[in-house]
């Protein structure tokens, strides 16, 4: 029998950035990644897909370390993808972006960048602040983009179907409601699909199926306020389509800021702002309730390290996210809530205290637990 090791695993939340050139995209990456990507005023300055990692932010990873006196601490990670700018006719070759989003397909969701904020020094692609408009003119050309992937499995199947194959028979009905609402311009997540065609919709990593983030560039005003037009005016169109996803309010230029300063500094110059958390931990919070992701620790002589899993997940499934190993031989998961874990000062502690449990193969972990998992391959 042998404990987890655990072994650097790849980022579980995959998020692609999108919108019109000039919104905020690589100022917005440079940010969040501190990648030095080239941020210019005039498009298609981005001309190759930039990818960054990012450190999730996690309060309860301090107090773990303090405890437990590890030689490492690893937070969870977040990878960003950022593609040139998105204009009107993307589909058809114009500008750049297009080339790039085959990059954003294997992504787990989509971030969409909107301008909401009027700079006279920073010129629009489209002539005018319009975030409504803006994210139409996106959802229309990411649409496009998807014609083309369905119409190519629409046609191979609906050929299959006429030689008698049932699989290929019950997936063209999919297909083809998808085709029609994506050349009517609407996004396969507004088309009122139902569960088993969306399912059935999965492989070909269609990018309006993806779920989506609006994160709003906004002044900086307007962001410790909360409220701006432009803002407004997104937020009421959001509704109106029938979404529920999240609009992220950020200010580049704040984000940017904070960028450059040590991470000491960094809830100082928040507080002076009258805002609470920076726009990076807004947008990663935003993410996992987007996906139903959630965290939990190992925490050990050697690390302690955060893991992301679904909600719902049970504990041989958070043990694959370390090594498929550890789900195949799972015995066994000795579990802390956090809570109870710091209260305890660790595993000594919380096994006197009699808070720490060995839950089995059907037990599902909640979010913040701290696991040591008993294996044996």
């Amino acid at each position: 029998m042998r404990d987890a090791v655990p072994e650097l695993p790849d980022p579980v939340l995959k998020l692609g950035i999108v919108g019109l050139p000039n919104v905020g995209k690589s100022t917005l990456f440079n940010a969040l990644t501190a990648a030095k990507a080239e941020a210019a005023n005039y498009p298609f300055c981005t001309v190759e897909p930039n990818v960054g990692m990012v450190e999730v932010p996690d309060p309860r990873l301090g107090p773990l370390a303090d405890i437990v006196k590890p030689k490492k601490v690893v937070p969870a990670a977040v990878q960003f993808v950022d593609i040139a700018g998105l204009v009107k006719g993307a589909a058809q070759g114009e500008g750049l972006g297009n080339k790039f989003l085959a990059n954003i397909r294997e992504t787990d969701a989509i971030v969409h960048v909107v301008r909401c904020f009027e700079d006279p020094d920073v010129t629009h692609v489209m002539g005018s602040v319009d975030p409504v408009r803006d994210r139409d003119v996106i959802d229309f050309e990411l649409c496009l983009a998807d014609v083309g992937s369905v119409e190519k499995r629409l046609d191979k199947q609906a050929r299959t179907a006429r030689t008698g194959d049932k699989g290929a028979a019950a997936e063209v009905p999919a297909l083809q409601a998808a085709l029609d609402a994506l050349q009517a311009g609407t996004p396969i997540r507004r088309a009122g699909l139902g569960a088993d065609a969306l399912e059935l919709l999965l492989p070909l990593q269609l990018l309006t199926q993806k779920p989506v983030l609006y994160a709003a560039n906004v002044t900086d005003a307007e962001l410790a306020e909360g409220h701006g037009p432009h803002l407004d005016a997104l937020r009421a169109a959001v509704a109106a389509s029938g979404e529920t996803a999240d609009i992220v309010p950020f200010s580049a230029r704040i984000e940017a800021e904070l960028a450059e300063l040590p991470p000491e500094e960094r809830a100082e110059f928040l507080q002076g702002l009258g805002l609470e958390s920076a726009g990076l931990d807004r947008l990663i919070r935003a993410g996992y309730g987007l996906l139903g992701l959630q965290t939990y620790f190992t925490a050990g002589e050697q690390e302690v390290r955060a893991w992301t899993i679904h909600r719902g997940d049970t504990a041989p499934r958070a043990a694959a996210v370390i090594h498929t190993d550890f789900e195949r031989g799972f015995i066994r998961a000795e579990t802390v809530a956090f809570a109870d874990f710091v209260k305890a000062g660790g595993w000594k502690g919380a096994k006197e205290s009699g808070v720490q449990r060995s839950e089995g193969k059907e037990y599902v972990v909640q979010d913040g637990d701290v696991l040591l998992f008993r294996f044996n391959v």
